[in-house]
């Protein structure tokens, strides 16, 4: 795998996060790229949820070392998904 997408899954109905302003976050979730677009993301996230209604974080690390999820996210990232990055 080339790269990854970093997705948010979102509170279902809309709730609002911790500041008061975007939905709340329920996971961070990595997917592959897409051969073809390498922006969007392949239809399913390396713990094999669909990515449709997912949203696109357009995050990537800036330093070497740094994690694959934003910091400020860490409690919310997908242990399934953070086990299939170690395989990679």
């Amino acid at each position: 795998m080339g790269s990854i997408i970093v997705l948010f899954e979102l509170e279902p109905d809309g709730a609002i996060g911790a500041e008061g302003v975007e939905p709340a976050v329920i996971a961070v979730h990595a997917a592959g790229a897409d051969p073809d677009v390498p922006e969007d993301p392949q239809p399913y996230t390396l713990c094999g949820r669909e990515t449709g209604p997912m949203e696109h974080t357009h995050y990537r690390p800036t330093r070497p070392g740094e994690s694959w999820y934003p910091s400020a996210l860490a409690d919310q990232r997908c242990q399934e998904c953070e086990r299939a990055l170690r395989t990679l």
